[in-house]
C-alpha cells in the first residue's frame, strides 16, 4: 500500500522581489558621450576661420624667401628657388640681431620676475585666511582695472627720478610689476583647489614650509604657471609704446620699435620687411607650439566638478 506524502510547505514568508533600478540609457544622461555644441557646422566654421587667419601668415613667410624684384613682378608667386638674402640683410644690416636680444632679455626677465613674485604671493593669499590678507588680495586684484598704458606719464617721471630712462632693466621691472595682478588672480585660484592634506603629509615627512612650497605645491600648479607665462610673454614681446617712450639709444630698442625703424628706412624693400616680420613672429609661434597642452590644461582646470 503506497503512502502519499503531501508536498512540504515553506515556513518562510515569501519576500517581495524589488525591481532593480535601471541604469541610464546609453547615449543619454550624464556620463554619456555628447556631441559638441553646434555640431559639424560649428567645426566647419572654426576650420574656415583658422584657414583664413593662416593665409596672411603663410603669405608673409613665403614672401620673405623671395627677392624684392620677384615680389614686385609677381606678388603672389611661389618662392623658387628659395632666397635667404632678405634674412641676412635684416639680421645684419637691419640690426635685428641686437633688437632680438633686447626683446628676449626684457621679456624673459619680466616674465620670470612676475611669475616668481606672483607664485609666492598667491600661495600666501590662498592659504592664510584673515581679513588683512583678503584686503591685500583685493588690493592686488584692483590693479586689473587700470590699463598700464594709462600710467605712462607717472611711470616716465618715476623712471626719470630713479635714473632708469634708457634702461632695459627698468623696462623689465616695469613689465614685471604690471603683470603681478593678473598672475596672482590666476594662481590664487589654482592654489585654493589643492587640498591642505598635501602640506600636512609633507610636514609629517619633515619638509620645511619652503620645501613644501617649492617641491610639492609649485609642481602641481604647472599648468597655471605655463598659462600665466604665455599670457604675459605675448603682450610684452609685442609692446611698442613703453620701449618707444622709455628707451633712447637705438642699440637698446626691442623688436617692435626696431621693426618700425627698419620699415621707415626700407619702405620699398618688401622682402627684407617680410623677413623682419618673420623674425619677430617666430618666438611666439614656437612658444605656443611648445606650451599648447599646458595652456589648455590651465584654462580648463576647475571647469568640471
Amino acid at each position: 500500500m503506497s503512502v502519499v506524502v503531501p508536498p512540504a510547505t515553506s515556513t518562510r514568508s515569501e519576500e517581495p522581489v524589488l525591481a532593480q533600478p535601471r541604469g541610464p540609457r546609453r547615449g543619454s544622461g550624464a556620463g554619456s558621450g555628447t556631441k559638441p555644441v553646434g555640431g559639424a557646422g560649428a567645426s566647419i566654421l572654426l576650420w574656415l576661420y583658422a584657414a583664413v587667419a593662416l593665409v596672411p601668415l603663410l603669405l608673409m613667410v613665403l614672401s620673405s624667401f623671395r627677392t624684392n624684384a620677384e615680389l614686385i613682378s609677381d606678388p603672389l608667386g611661389v618662392p623658387w628657388p628659395l632666397s635667404t638674402t632678405s634674412y641676412q640683410e635684416a639680421w645684419t644690416t637691419g640690426n635685428f640681431a641686437t633688437y632680438f636680444g633686447n626683446s628676449l632679455l626684457v621679456t624673459v626677465g619680466a616674465v620670470v620676475l612676475s611669475t616668481t613674485v606672483s607664485t609666492m604671493a598667491a600661495y600666501a593669499l590662498a592659504r592664510v585666511s584673515s581679513r588683512a590678507f583678503r584686503w591685500l588680495e583685493s588690493l592686488f586684484l584692483s590693479g586689473l582695472m587700470l590699463p598700464i598704458h594709462l600710467a605712462i606719464l607717472p611711470i616716465f617721471y618715476l623712471f626719470d627720478g630713479l635714473g632708469l630712462i634708457d634702461s632695459r632693466l627698468g623696462l623689465a621691472l616695469m613689465y614685471g610689476a604690471s603683470g603681478v595682478p593678473f598672475s596672482i588672480f590666476v594662481l590664487t585660484t589654482f592654489f585654493r583647489q589643492l587640498p591642505e592634506e598635501l602640506e600636512e603629509a609633507a610636514a609629517l615627512d619633515g619638509a620645511t614650509p619652503w620645501q613644501t612650497f617649492w617641491r610639492v605645491m609649485v609642481p602641481l600648479v604647472r599648468p597655471a604657471l605655463a598659462t600665466v607665462a604665455v599670457f604675459r610673454f605675448v603682450p610684452i614681446w609685442n609692446d611698442f609704446l613703453f620701449p618707444l617712450v622709455l628707451l633712447r639709444n637705438q642699440d637698446k630698442y626691442t623688436l617692435p620699435v626696431g621693426l618700425t625703424t627698419f620699415f621707415g628706412e626700407n619702405a620699398t624693400n618688401y622682402s627684407a620687411v617680410f623677413a623682419g616680420l618673420v623674425i619677430t613672429t617666430i618666438p611666439l609661434i614656437v612658444l605656443f607650439l611648445l606650451a599648447t597642452k599646458q595652456i589648455v590644461a590651465g584654462l580648463t582646470a576647475g571647469m568640471s566638478k
